[in-house]
């Protein structure tokens, strides 16, 4: 994988604010547009640029990140940063922001960068936020031509919500994401009735660090973990209890990491997932090429702003398509 010649960078952190198309629900609480902090290299006239969401589950906000990112020496590598960031936000976007300068500082692309095959479209996910039952139905509906739904739940009273969904778009493939909000009882008490209605997996039912009765029962339906997963190193503790693991950028730390935390995933036998914070089409890019060949795709995020990047993803029938060179990579 290349690496930018020796020299000083101009890092620059700006933070940035995109209005959502409808409130956005899941089990720790609600948004109506998503903060993000975008990140500028400049080297020889070259930039790169990456973007990152700061997530208050990890103890992140836009002014730890960016103080994060603008302590590091301006003279910072890709390689480099592996090591002087821990993996989240901060790394992240700068990860990111360093591939993107590097394939434009190089006149490649940055999957070939990364000797990776050149990627295609990929069938994603759509999100159908944490609501009333009624408002889920109505939702489910207005989207019942999409292949794949995911329902944001994780309360005691979600049975009402699957019923209404199902109901809804009676044909969508479903996914179902808890975000850790159920307990052993609640989910023990769901896990049949997901089944029933068709759910094809279920994501993070119970909270990270409070999961291992997941390793003490059957697992009809397969279960990814999200919260409970972050780099490779983090993976072989979840054997055992997850069937999928879902990598996000912002959890990895970068591009770098999650491609590496893929080869660990592939290695021990789990499924892969994709996923991603709410965020534009530049923080979507560089997890199209991670999700090539990934069991699920989750990188919905532009189709629920209002508002999108310069240049951003093509979303069609096919799904989310790979970036174009003017937004990044």
């Amino acid at each position: 994988m290349g690496q930018p010649s020796k020299g000083r960078f101009m890092i620059t952190v700006t933070p940035d604010t995109f209005a959502l198309t409808r409130t956005f629900t899941i089990s720790r609480g609600s948004k109506t547009q998503a903060q993000v902090l975008t990140v500028r290299v400049t080297r020889g006239g070259v930039t790169g640029w990456g973007e990152c969401v700061p997530y208050a589950r990890y103890g992140e906000s836009l002014a730890s990140v960016t103080r994060a990112i603008l302590a590091l020496p301006p003279d910072i590598t890709r390689h480099a940063l592996q090591t002087a960031l821990p993996a989240g936000a901060a790394r992240n976007a700068l990860d990111c922001a360093l591939w993107d300068y590097e394939a434009k500082a190089s006149g490649q692309r940055a999957w070939a960068l990364a000797g990776l095959a050149e990627p295609r479209a990929v069938q994603i996910a759509y999100t159908l936020s944490l609501d009333t039952p009624d408002a889920m139905r109505a939702h489910a509906a207005q989207n019942a031509h999409r292949p794949l739904l995911k329902l944001k739940l994780g309360t005691p009273d979600d049975m009402p919500r699957l019923e209404a969904v199902r109901q809804g778009a009676p044909k969508a493939r479903l996914i179902v994401d808890a975000n850790e909000g159920w307990t052993p009882e609640v989910y023990t008490h769901l896990a049949p009735h997901l089944i029933r209605l068709g759910v094809a997996m279920v994501e993070q039912p119970l909270p990270a660090g409070a999961d291992d009765m997941l390793a003490e029962i059957a697992r009809p339906l397969p279960v990814a973990a999200d919260e409970s997963c972050h780099g490779a190193a983090s993976l072989a503790a979840l054997k055992g209890k997850y069937d999928l693991v879902n990598l996000k950028l912002d959890k990895t730390g970068g591009l770098t990491e999650a491609l590496a935390a893929k080869a660990e995933a592939q290695r021990l036998g789990f499924g892969l997932m994709v996923g991603c914070m709410v965020g534009s089409s530049l923080a979507m890019a560089p997890a199209v090429l991670l999700a090539q060949g990934a069991q699920y795709c989750d990188l919905d995020g532009p189709l629920l702003l209002s508002q999108d990047r310069e240049n951003p993803l093509d979303y069609d029938a096919q799904g989310v398509h790979p970036p174009v060179r003017a937004l990044w990579g």
